[in-house]
């Protein structure tokens, strides 16, 4: 098999494998349809792109959730020099006010606005571990993927956990 060839049959694994995925972490990353749909096109791309380096040092896995997640983080940085937006630290989350109509969606759907709307007020390093969290990542893949170590990356999520059941249970109240 050529190396051409390789590269279509490891793309087509990873796209049919982890499409879900990227398209969940487009949707996390860019609000609007046709900023997202464009955001998808490009994961599809770098992924393709950057298969014919796949060696196998780390899983598919990982490698798709990198490629993914660096792209998504450098389309956020060129939407932000057309058009600058403000994201909060996991530490400053706790001070951005819900985007949230309490009356707009009821149960799930509520929470998942909710949910939604906090990880899009993240910045980009945090917003990329919460939505690996999401995945069902643990703190030692997400490192692998992020740069950052395992504890820190623990450390983020137990901070985000928090701040979502503290958010979770404010809105509770106000229902």
């Amino acid at each position: 098999m050529d190396r051409q060839a390789g590269q279509d049959e490891r793309y087509s694994v990873a796209a049919a494998e982890f499409g879900g995925a990227i398209e969940r972490l487009a949707r996390a990353y860019e609000a609007q349809a046709d900023p997202r749909r464009d955001l998808i096109q490009d994961i599809h791309v770098a992924l393709w792109r950057s298969l014919a380096g796949f060696d196998g040092r780390c899983s598919l896995r990982t490698w798709v959730y990198r490629v993914a997640h660096n792209t998504a983080a450098s389309h956020v940085q060129k939407r932000r020099r057309w058009r600058p937006e403000r994201g909060a630290t996991l530490e400053a989350l706790a001070d951005v006010a819900d985007a949230d109509d309490p009356e707009a969606a009821a149960g799930e759907r509520q929470a998942l606005t909710r949910l939604m709307a906090l990880i899009h007020a993240l910045a980009p390093p945090d917003r990329q571990v919460a939505l690996l969290y999401l995945e069902d990542l643990d703190a030692a893949a997400i490192g692998e993927i992020t740069g950052l170590s395992a504890g820190a990356v623990a450390t983020k999520i137990h901070r985000l956990k928090a701040l979502l059941a503290r958010r979770f249970a404010e809105g509770s109240a106000k229902a």
